[in-house]
C-alpha cells in the first residue's frame, strides 16, 4: 500500500491507531441543537477506558486481531490532485482516516472543512456555483438527500455504487452510505428482559411498565429522523398521538443519546431510545457485566437503519478524483476503521460489525422507507414544538 508510494506512515501504524481509537479515545458523541443538527465530537465520557477489553463483537476476537475483509486501498485507483472535503463528521472521529488516505498518495491533498451536516448543506446552497466543495461527507442520509433534492449532486459511478446494497444508496446514485446506525432500545437487564421490550415502537406509550422509566433525546437529529420516519410510515396523526402518549408516560428528556445509554446502565431509567452504537460504547468502557443490553423493534420507525455517507457535488473540479475518494471510504481499511472507532455497522457486506449485535441481514428495518425521505426534518421539528416535546 503506502509502502509502494514511499510515504512515512505504514499500514500497520494506521491499523494500530484504528484499534486504539476503538479502545481508548474516540466516542463520537454528538452535540445536539433544536435545529436538528448534530456535530460529532470527541469526549472522554465515551472512551472505553484503559483496560483494553476484548472485542465485544461478532468477530469474537480481541481488538486488532481480526483480518480485514473487502477491497483494500492498494487495489483502488491512485488519487492525485487536490480535493476539498466538506465533512459533517467530526475531525476527532474521521480525521485519522482522512489523513491516512491523503498520506497514502504523495501527489494528493485533501482540504477538509468540518462543521455540522446541516450547516454545511446551507453553506453549499449559499455558495452556489462558486462552492469549492468537491465531496460532501455526511453523518446522516437526510443531509445527503437534501443536497440531491437541491440538484447539487452528481451520480456516482456504478463501480462505486456496487460496493454496498442498493438500500444504502440513493435510487438515482446521487449518494452512497459508508457506515450505518440502527435505531435501538437500550434496557437495563436488572429491570427488564428482552421479551419485555415491545416489538412495535407504537406500543411503547401503552406499556404501563415503562411509566417513568424511559428516556429520549428530542433535540438530537437522529431522534428527529426517527420521528420523521414515523410520520412517513404511520401518518402525522398517529405520530402526534404517540408523542402525547410518551409524554403522559413520563418520559425523561436527555441532551443526547449517549447520556441515555449511561443512564440506563446506571439504573437512572430502565430503557430508552438511541442509536445502537451508544450502547456498545458504554459496554466497551464498563465491561460486559454492566446491566445494559440492546433490543430492536421490528419493521417500523423504531427500527430505522440510517447511514453516514458521501456524495460528489456538482461543483467538483475533478469528478473522477472525487468519486475515487468516496471509493476509498468503502475500502477494507476504512470499513474496519468505522467499526473499531464508532461501533457503527460497516456497509460493505464482507466486513463484520463490532459489538454483540445482529448482522445487518438480521435486522428488520421498515421496507417501504427511502432514506432520502428523512431530509424533511422541518415538518418534524414543527410537530415536536406543537406537541410540547421541544
Amino acid at each position: 500500500m503506502n509502502e509502494k508510494h514511499g510515504t512515512p506512515r505504514t499500514r500497520r501504524r494506521f491499523l494500530q491507531a484504528a484499534a486504539a481509537a476503538g479502545i481508548v479515545g474516540v466516542a463520537g458523541c454528538n452535540t445536539p441543537g433544536d435545529s436538528g443538527t448534530e456535530t460529532e465530537t470527541e469526549t472522554d465520557d465515551g472512551s472505553t477506558g484503559s483496560g483494553g477489553p476484548e472485542q465485544i463483537g461478532s468477530g469474537q476476537s480481541p481488538f486488532g486481531s481480526r483480518e480485514l475483509s473487502g477491497v483494500p486501498m492498494a487495489e483502488m485507483p491512485d488519487l492525485e490532485g487536490e480535493l476539498t472535503l466538506y465533512s459533517g463528521r467530526g475531525e476527532a472521529l474521521v480525521g485519522e482516516l482522512v489523513g491516512f488516505i491523503e498520506d497514502l498518495y504523495p501527489d494528493f491533498t485533501v482540504r477538509p472543512q468540518y462543521n455540522s451536516a446541516a450547516e454545511l448543506v446551507n453553506q453549499i446552497d449559499i455558495e452556489g456555483d462558486n462552492s469549492p466543495a468537491d465531496v460532501f461527507y455526511s453523518v446522516n442520509a437526510g443531509a445527503l438527500g437534501a443536497l440531491a433534492d437541491m440538484g447539487r449532486t452528481q451520480s456516482l459511478p456504478q463501480e462505486v455504487l456496487d460496493f454496498v446494497p442498493e438500500s444504502f444508496q440513493a435510487p438515482d446514485g446521487s449518494w452512497i452510505g459508508t457506515s450505518g446506525r440502527a435505531r435501538s432500545v437500550p434496557y437495563n437487564t436488572d429491570a427488564f428482559s428482552e421479551s419485555d421490550i415491545p416489538d412495535s415502537i407504537m406500543e411503547f406509550p401503552e406499556t404501563a411498565e415503562f411509566e417513568g422509566e424511559l428516556g429520549w433525546a428530542p433535540t438530537y437529529s437522529s431522534f428527529q429522523a426517527f420521528i420523521t420516519a414515523m410520520r412517513i410510515l404511520e401518518g402525522e396523526d398517529a405520530t402526534r398521538e404517540w408523542l402525547a402518549g410518551m409524554q403522559e408516560l413520563g418520559v425523561s428528556q436527555y441532551g443526547d443519546e449517549f447520556q441515555i445509554a449511561r443512564a440506563v446502565a446506571d439504573g437512572e431509567i430502565s430503557a430508552g431510545l438511541t442509536n445502537h452504537y451508544y450502547i456498545q460504547r458504554v459496554l466497551a468502557r464498563r465491561g460486559q457485566s454492566a446491566p445494559l443490553a440492546t433490543a430492536f423493534t421490528q419493521g417500523d420507525a423504531g427500527a430505522v437503519f440510517n447511514v453516514a455517507g458521501a456524495c460528489v457535488l456538482d461543483t467538483a473540479e475533478d469528478s473522477t478524483l472525487a468519486a475515487n475518494f468516496v471509493r476509498h471510504l468503502l475500502s477494507a481499511e476504512a470499513q474496519d476503521y468505522f467499526a473499531r472507532t464508532t461501533f457503527e455497522y460497516p456497509l460493505v457486506p464482507e466486513v463484520e460489525p463490532i459489538g454483540r449485535l445482529p448482522t445487518i441481514d438480521e435486522l428488520n428495518p421498515p421496507e417501504d422507507l427511502d432514506l432520502s425521505q428523512l431530509s424533511d426534518l422541518e415538518t418534524t421539528i414543527e410537530l415536536l414544538r406543537e406537541t410540547g416535546v421541544l
